[in-house]
């Protein structure tokens, strides 16, 4: 993209929207809809996997699914010396892309981006988060299936019990997202979205007026698996997973109870 592409973006958007969502949690499809929004400029990647993101990747990390599991792990996505905001700034609104030339509204997300709002915040004007979460033991099921894909992932560990810790925080800092975002941020569930997209969108629009097209009915791709309308999938994925893995996810689950219950999730005892 040419300079001009850059200073294109640099005068038109005046909001940056940012997804703040676990990974394998309905985040794709929710970004996929936003994209097709004539008020939109997007990317064709996870903002973390953009040519010149200045900052920690899942992909290249020991963690690629699992980056809140250990303090080693959170350390490196959330006090990165790497973090170089106004190159990735230029590197986003380098190859962002757009139906108009005035569409008013940024958008991008990347799952380890909910250990950050903060910085994203700061960082960018007008900025606006989506906070999402989904039934943890749908999630971990997502984790355990993608594992064997990841490149750099490790196959001699304790799965069920690293993905169980990592949910724990994605949960816990979603639950502080939400209080310390509560004047620029929507929050909902993955279950509501399914359940209730017209009246999600009305959410979002609420949010950031601009989306007055948003279509959270529509037929999208997503991860080159589905090409249909979002759907509850978690009756499906939940089981998919052995006795064992739900007892060692409840049992590292226990101690935040309160926590899963506050987001409306009971643990499967």
């Amino acid at each position: 993209m040419s300079k001009a592409h850059l200073e294109q973006v640099t005068r038109a958007a005046n909001t940056h929207l940012f997804i703040l969502c676990p990974n394998n949690s309905g985040s794709t499809y929710l970004s996929r809809a936003l994209a097709a929004s004539q008020h939109v400029w997007s990317l064709e990647h996870e903002g973390q996997h953009v040519l010149g993101f200045a900052g920690p990747q899942t992909l290249n990390s020991p963690w690629p699914l699992i980056w809140g599991a250990t303090p080693e792990s959170l350390s490196h996505f959330r006090d990165s010396p790497d973090y170089d905001w106004q190159r990735t700034r230029k590197a986003w609104y380098v190859q962002a892309e757009a139906h108009r030339p005035d569409a008013p509204v940024f958008h991008t997300k990347a799952p380890p981006f909910l250990l950050i709002a903060d910085q994203l915040q700061a960082a960018f004007e007008q900025a606006r988060f989506i906070i999402m979460v989904r039934n943890p033991y749908a999630v971990l099921e997502g984790i355990l299936r993608r594992w064997q894909r990841a490149e750099n992932a490790k196959r001699d560990l304790d799965l069920a019990t690293i993905a169980a810790r990592h949910l724990v925080t994605c949960f816990d800092y979603q639950r502080q997202n939400m209080e310390r975002l509560a004047g620029c941020s929507t929050s909902f569930t993955y279950e509501q979205l399914c359940e209730a997209p017209v009246h999600t969108a009305q959410r979002i629009q609420t949010l950031v007026p601009q989306l007055d097209d948003l279509d959270l009915t529509q037929r999208l791709k997503v991860k080159g698996i589905y090409d249909e309308p979002l759907r509850n999938m978690n009756a499906e994925q939940i089981a998919r997973l052995g006795s064992e893995e739900i007892a060692t996810a409840t049992a590292i689950f226990a101690p935040y109870r309160q926590l899963f219950a506050d987001f409306g999730y009971a643990l499967i005892d």
